[in-house]
Parts: structure tokens; C-alpha cells; sequence
């Protein structure tokens, strides 16, 4: 599986920005997905996750409510829609996939992901 994400960028506060995670090389039908970000020198952190059977999402405290990850399965892409983004938002962002179903906990540890597509650096202007 090769993964491809893409839509980061410069924006202000309180912007939006969709990052997308394509995937090519086999179908996500029963995979869990999801974005993580990383600033230099730290550890990466869950975002987001979506469970492409059944659609259940995850989504660490800090975004929700501003972030929305969803999957579209005939184009075999993940999205990550970020709505009020604030400074504390910058960072660069990966995406990544599981061939299983993941449960919540687990799906937030970036360690029980085994396919990661190159990051995408988002920053947030005050």
C-alpha cells in the first residue's frame, strides 16, 4: 500500500484547509486510517482516525469539533477537513493505514500503523 498526502499549506488564523490521503495498491475496505502529526524533535500525535468498515471516527480532544476525517471508498481516499485552525495547529501532518479494524485506543498509537505516506507541513499564521 502507498499512500500520498497532499493539501497542506499557509493559512490564518481561524482558516480552513482539507488534507487528502490517497491510496493506491490495495483497497481499504476493512483497514483502519488516520492522520498524525509531528513538530521537530517531538514524539507524532494522533489527530484523527476513521474505520473504513462501518465509518466509526476518533478524534483527539484538542480537535474536535473543528476536524472532520472522512473516507471516500470508491476513490480510495481519506480526507482530514480542518475548520478554525489556530497556531497551535501547525505542524506537519502524516497519514496512515492499518489492514485491520482498530479499537479507539489503539487506533491512536501510531506504533500499530504499518503504512505512512509522506508528511505535509500545515502552519498556522497568528
Amino acid at each position: 500500500v502507498q499512500l500520498q498526502a497532499f493539501g497542506g499549506g499557509l493559512v490564518q488564523t481561524g482558516g480552513s484547509l482539507r488534507l487528502s490521503c490517497a491510496a493506491s495498491g490495495r483497497t481499504f475496505s476493512s483497514y483502519t486510517s488516520g492522520w498524525f502529526r509531528q513538530a521537530p524533535g517531538k514524539d507524532r500525535e494522533f489527530v484523527a482516525a476513521i474505520r473504513w468498515s462501518g465509518g466509526s471516527t476518533f478524534y483527539t480532544y484538542s480537535v474536535k469539533g473543528r476536524f472532520t476525517i472522512s473516507r471516500d471508498s470508491a476513490k480510495n481516499t481519506m480526507y482530514l477537513q480542518m475548520n478554525n485552525l489556530k497556531p497551535e495547529d501547525t505542524f506537519v501532518y502524516y497519514c496512515a493505514a492499518e489492514s485491520r479494524s482498530l479499537a479507539q485506543s489503539a487506533a491512536m498509537d501510531p506504533r500499530l500503523y504499518h503504512y505512512w505516506g509522506q508528511g505535509t507541513l500545515v502552519t498556522v499564521s497568528s
